[in-house]
């Protein structure tokens, strides 16, 4: 049995006390790689995630071996010597003998370029190659993703990449004071708001945590449950919703509930090939030991890899999403719904139904003309779907800026259902008028007030509810006499095309009383056709599903037109009294 190694000995970094010296050192390490000709979020911050994992799961690794030689259990590590961290990027122990070394210090006293050779030739390579290796376990086909988009290190020079792996080395979990300072899962978050920002294509695979945080917190996941997110991006949503979930300080959970928590709670689809290794990570670093993501385009089907995915349930429990809005799909992607159209936003919601579980709860990021269009027939048919097939408790109406930060202003909803009844009632809140900017987010605070009166559906000034029951009897009356219309109509119509039939038959042929009657049985098949669509746009007017709140005071202007006059009267005597002033000095 060998000895256990001591963590104290280990550590080449100092403790980090506080939350400002973790983020220093991160940055500090984003400085590097910025000299290091790696200039902008979305080139170092994929480039820090191999590397940070990668020490991670050194650091994971040999915790597990040791609590497996507690219990005399043999541990097998998922990667083979020289390439672990350990061997090749750990630096040596400040307190080293002088006859200490690994492959890096093998590799750095053969100069010639030889540390980056060996990343580049055989480290990155074989990482790379694990998920074909015979019996890979899916921690090995979890390593090989997030290599996935790595073909070589993008650091320029090799004392900057050690400089890299230096600090990298130092600020790993053992070295962060977990009483006071956030863990590295949070310090990866902030560098994942970096690329979600403005002027980075990668702000549409980033929602804001704290809507995230709001909406986790509305629909409840527990442990148990499956929680699946359609297009995860960067794995917000999988990733929050594994901290709501993780047992509370001192709650008494069982062995297999928390190994059912790491290991088979929490799926998504994601098909950007840069984003996704990226969301791996950031759900390995919140402790999901196994994130089952599959690579690909979860609208058309079509597979980049699907390995982390063997075993999925069709359909899930909770669903968690912020589908992309805007997007247009093709026509290949359109031919596996129901109601065809190519807005992306709209084919995602109905993917979204279709993967619930019956009884299943759905949070949901909807661009607001989801809601309020009713002039396209998919859109129509999709919420008719919607609130056939599920209840739809919640329309959450978020300010107008939440997601400019990600280079999207559109106004945004948030949608909360469950699958297997229809919607009775609709309770919305409206949180459009807080003013949010970048100096200014949407907090967690703000959703305090809708998080008291989410249990009882309370009205109030920010909040009401709509009785959908109620809007469907009121539009089938009104749309009723429209409807007998249309068919009173269409029957007259059939009538007047036996006549016509009885009128060709005549010998010999009254051309004239034909032409005449043709022209009576378009001029009724155009008020049938009328008078349905009068009908129909009644009906799909009660999927104008838009937050309006009915509680706020509208500003009217009460001033008389006399006023009014009498207010520009005064105006222009000032302006002209203006213009006099300046009139004169500059004729001095």
């Amino acid at each position: 049995m060998t000895k256990k190694s001591d963590p104290k000995k280990k550590s080449n970094g100092k403790k980090h006390a506080t939350q400002q010296s973790v983020d220093a050192a991160i940055w500090s390490i984003c400085d590097i790689m910025r000299r290091g000709n790696v200039a902008s979020a979305l080139q170092y911050v994929p480039e820090l995630t191999w590397i940070l994992f990668l020490r991670i799961l050194d650091e994971t690794e040999d915790r597990e071996a040791q609590e497996s030689e507690a219990v005399g259990a043999r541990y097998a590590h998922s990667l083979k010597k020289p390439f672990r961290w350990k061997d090749w990027a750990a630096p040596a122990p400040k307190d080293a003998p002088a006859t200490w070394a690994n492959k890096r210090k093998e590799l750095e006293d053969a100069g010639n370029k030889a540390f980056l050779a060996f990343c580049n030739g055989e480290l990155i390579p074989y990482l790379k190659g694990l998920r074909g290796r015979p019996q890979a376990t899916a921690r090995q086909k979890v390593i090989a993703e997030i290599m996935s988009g790595v073909e070589k290190v993008r650091i320029d020079t090799e004392k900057n990449l050690l400089d890299v792996l230096d600090k990298v080395h130092e600020v790993s979990n053992e070295n962060i004071d977990p009483t006071h300072v956030f863990t590295l899962s949070q310090v990866y978050e902030g560098l994942l708001l970096k690329m979600g920002e403005k002027g980075s294509d990668a702000g549409q695979f980033f929602t804001p945590r704290e809507v995230i945080r709001g909406m986790v917190r509305a629909i409840a996941p527990k442990i148990g449950e499956t929680v699946y997110d359609p297009c995860c991006g960067t794995g917000g949503f999988l990733a929050q919703a594994c901290e709501f979930m993780k047992p509370k300080s001192g709650a008494k959970v069982s062995a297999d509930a928390i190994e059912t928590l790491k290991h088979r709670t929490f799926y998504g689809r994601e098909k950007e090939n840069l984003i996704y290794p990226i969301g791996l990570a950031n759900l390995i670093l919140h402790g999901i030991d196994r994130p089952n993501i599959w690579h690909g385009n979860a609208l058309t089907g079509d597979e980049v890899y699907g390995g982390l995915f063997e075993g999925a349930p069709a359909q899930f429990d909770v669903i968690l999403t912020n589908p992309p809005f805007g997007g247009k799909e093709s026509a290949a992607a359109q031919t596996n719904f129901d109601y065809r159209t190519s807005a992306t936003q709209v084919l995602f919601l109905q993917h979204v139904i279709r993967s619930l579980r019956d009884r299943g709860r759905c949070g949901m990021v909807i661009d607001e003309g989801v809601l309020f269009r009713t002039n396209e027939d998919a859109f129509v048919r999709t919420k008719r779907k919607l609130t056939d097939e599920c209840d739809l408790w919640c329309v959450l109406s978020l300010p107008g800026g939440v997601f400019s930060a990600a280079g999207a202003g559109v106004k945004t909803n948030l949608l909360f259902f469950s699958k297997g009844k229809p919607t009775e009632r609709i309770w919305y809140y409206d949180l459009s008028d807080v003013k949010v900017g970048k100096k200014a987010p949407l907090t967690l605070k703000h959703f305090e007030d809708f998080a008291a009166k989410l249990s009882k559906r309370e009205d109030s000034e920010l909040s009401w509810t709509v009785d959908l029951n109620d809007r469907r009897a009121k539009a089938a009356s009104d749309a009723k006499p429209f409807r007998d219309a249309a068919r009173t109509k269409s029957q007259e119509a059939e009538a007047v095309k036996d006549q016509i039939g009885h009128l060709k038959k005549d010998k010999p042929r009254d051309e004239g009383a034909i032409a005449q009657t043709k022209e009576k049985l378009k001029a009724l098949a155009k008020e049938a056709r009328e008078a349905a669509n009068k009908a129909e746009a009644i009906e799909n007017a009660v999927y104008d599903l838009k937050a309006v709140n009915p509680n706020r005071k509208a500003v009217v202007d009460t001033r008389t037109p006399a006023e009014l006059l009498d207010l520009i009267d005064s105006k222009g005597k000032e302006v002209a009294a203006a213009v006099a002033v300046l009139r004169g000095m500059t004729s001095q």
